[in-house]
């Protein structure tokens, strides 16, 4: 798994990001996110791109994830693929969803044949209940950290906070389908913030 380092398309021109140095490199950052996505790899995916690797700036994280939710397939997947494809051009995109599938799905498969042997024992079940609890709350956490970037987006903060709980409201509350919450909240968002920019260059224009 090794490659040339020198990227197909321009990193991020955002100051003080670094960059995955090969496709090795690339490959095993993903492997060990994978690796830590107990619960959903949501939880971690932040802090491993944004903060400890810094590949990517909050903010792009963000817009990035937004365009993995909306594609088909694992959320994830989509965003490994854009990380990688951003760095590695077409190489990097193979590489990423390589990192996140390979070893993973080796694991989770020796995992599930244990499983058919000890799926009736009492601890065992008690011990799945468990983690569900963490999982959730470490979602949760993921999404507080998310917010971070509404005090930065053109609607504002409180305008951010009224459609974040009118989608949680939605999908928890009212169980409207993700088919339909996705394009009716989500593009609405997106019409708005196009306005505003539309209109915030307008001004700068005139001024």
């Amino acid at each position: 798994m090794t490659a040339p380092a020198t990227p197909t398309s321009p990193p991020s021109p955002a100051s003080g990001l670094k960059r995955p140095a090969n496709l090795r490199e690339l490959f095993w950052a993903f492997t060990v996110l994978a690796l830590q996505g107990f619960g959903g790899v949501l939880a971690v995916v932040q802090r491993e791109m944004v903060d400890r690797r810094q590949w990517i700036t909050n903010e792009e994280f963000i817009e990035d994830w937004a365009v993995a939710q909306i594609l088909p397939g694992p959320n994830v997947v989509n965003l490994s693929m854009m990380i990688g494809d951003r760095y590695f051009g077409l190489r990097g995109a193979i590489t990423a969803v390589l990192g996140m599938l390979c070893i993973p799905m080796l694991l989770v498969i020796a995992l599930a044949l244990l499983y058919q042997h000890y799926a009736d024992v009492p601890q065992v079940a008690g011990a799945l209940r468990g983690m569900g609890a963490v999982a959730a709350g470490l979602v949760i956490g993921a999404g507080l950290r998310l917010a971070v970037a509404f005090r930065k987006h053109p609607l504002g903060p409180m305008v951010c906070w009224v459609f974040a709980a009118i989608t949680f409201a939605a999908m928890a509350l009212w169980r409207f389908p993700l088919g339909w919450v996705l394009p009716v909240v989500g593009g609405t968002t997106c019409v708005l913030t196009w306005f505003k920019l539309g209109r915030d260059t307008a001004q700068v224009i005139k001024s």
